[in-house]
């Protein structure tokens, strides 16, 4: 029984993989889900989150959730230095995504556990670590304890129900969140950095719901009106994803002869945030308005998917053709979701040329590939790419844990293979 939980605890963390074979990965490796169901992306009401400080044990042990990104709904001192905290969701129903972000300190340094509590799902993210709120480490195994462990391998069903960890606090705040935390503003000072190249711009395409802009940033040194999308965290907690386009963007912007002579050639187009709102408010899923953003390209209710498409639109009435684009996104493992070139037909096949040139620079992470044959409805990204400017498309899934040095060497080995194939 004990090695079972420790099988758990390993694929929870990442450690455990599967062996590089195709017929391994089609018995253990993740499938990916099943059809999207249509749904209404009409505006529904959220429960923004109170804002503010719990203090226990006569106002020496402080908890918080007043800064962007945080998530935290409630906490009780359950015994000395025991405490659970709840979790809950914007509004349901919703994905199992449950998001947490808090700090924090006591006045005295003790040792204290934590318990989660979330409403309607298990526990998926494996907690980070900070004590600046900018450098994240995974928490030590030794310091987490599952508790009443999942079935299988992958999904929500294989996610423990709870977890408890044990933290060292002082008067000094320690945050505690599901994933390393990129709010709206850090990824605007990312941005802006980048920018200082001579042939990079950004600017606002929109506002979202709350009023937050929608930064895009052009990568654009020629007169050539080819161009490339690139979009990421329609859904907040997928961090993995936005890591890998942030390595991706950088590789195409870099100093290499491959991307300088890529730059004379193509046009990028970034959208590296595409729910500002969602990320800053802590959510597990949705946007302000209480809608999965990628369900929402083919109605266009809400003003984020209108500011892209919009967007989209000007361009192509300027004389641009779109020959890529990529939604990156996060998952339970790596995974590729293109459109099947049953749809595509030729045109689509770069797509799939360039799953299987990363897949030879990369043997040791095998990521599986589900192609889509509907293109209608237009729910999602990668749909709507195609059916209205026939982009090759693809939407670029991370796994949660996925280690951060992979990631960050899969996004530049995206780029350069991309690179390589549309310029050949």
């Amino acid at each position: 029984m004990k090695s079972k939980y420790i099988l758990i605890l390993l694929i929870f963390l990442g450690v455990v993989s599967c062996k590089n074979s195709k017929s391994t990965a089609e018995k253990t490796g993740y499938q990916g889900q099943g059809p999207n169901p249509i749904v209404s992306t009409k505006t529904k009401p959220v429960q923004k989150q109170w804002k503010g400080i719990w203090s226990f044990q006569d106002s020496t042990v402080f908890f918080s959730n007043q800064f962007d990104g945080a998530r935290l709904n409630g906490v009780s001192h359950d015994s000395l230095n025991h405490y659970t905290l709840w979790i809950t969701p914007e509004n349901s129903p919703i994905n199992p995504s449950p998001w947490y972000g808090f700090k924090v300190w006591s006045k005295t340094a003790q040792e204290i556990k934590i318990n989660f509590s979330y409403e309607g799902s298990r526990s998926r993210y494996y907690p980070k670590i900070s004590y600046d709120g900018l450098n994240f480490k995974t928490l030590d195994s030794t310091r987490f304890k599952l508790i009443n462990p999942g079935e299988g391998e992958f999904g929500i069903k294989a996610a423990p129900e709870r977890i408890e960890i044990t933290i060292a606090i002082d008067n000094n705040p320690t945050w505690v969140t599901a994933q390393e935390l990129y709010t709206s503003s850090r990824v605007k000072q990312w941005i802006d950095s980048l920018s200082q190249k001579s042939f990079i711009t950004n600017y606002e395409i929109g506002k979202s719901r709350e009023g937050r802009s929608m930064n895009l940033m052009e990568i654009n040194e020629s007169n050539s009106k080819k161009a490339l999308l690139i979009i990421s965290r329609q859904h907040p907690p997928e961090v993995t994803g936005f890591l890998a386009m942030k390595s991706f963007m950088e590789t195409l912007a870099g100093n290499s002869k491959k991307a300088i002579e890529f730059r004379k050639q193509f046009a990028i187009f970034n959208v590296p945030l595409m729910n500002p709102d969602g990320v800053d408010n802590g959510h597990w899923r949705h946007n302000f308005g209480g809608i999965d953003l990628n369900r929402d390209w083919q109605e266009f209710n809400q003003p984020e998917t209108r500011a892209v498409r919009d967007f989209l639109k000007s361009k192509n009435e300027e004389g641009y053709q779109y020959v890529f684009g990529a939604d990156f996104h996060s998952t339970w493992d790596d995974i590729y979701y293109p459109l099947d070139t049953v749809v595509t037909g030729q045109k689509g096949q770069l797509v799939f040329d360039w799953i299987d040139n990363i897949e030879k620079r990369l043997p040791k992470k095998k990521a599986n590939v589900s192609a889509s044959k509907k293109l209608h409805p237009t729910m999602v990204s990668r749909n709507h790419f195609y059916a209205v400017y026939e982009m090759p498309a693809i939407v670029f899934e991370l796994g949660d844990n996925t280690p951060r040095v992979f990631l960050k060497e899969k996004g530049k080995v995206a780029a350069e293979e991309l690179m390589r194939l549309l310029m050949d």
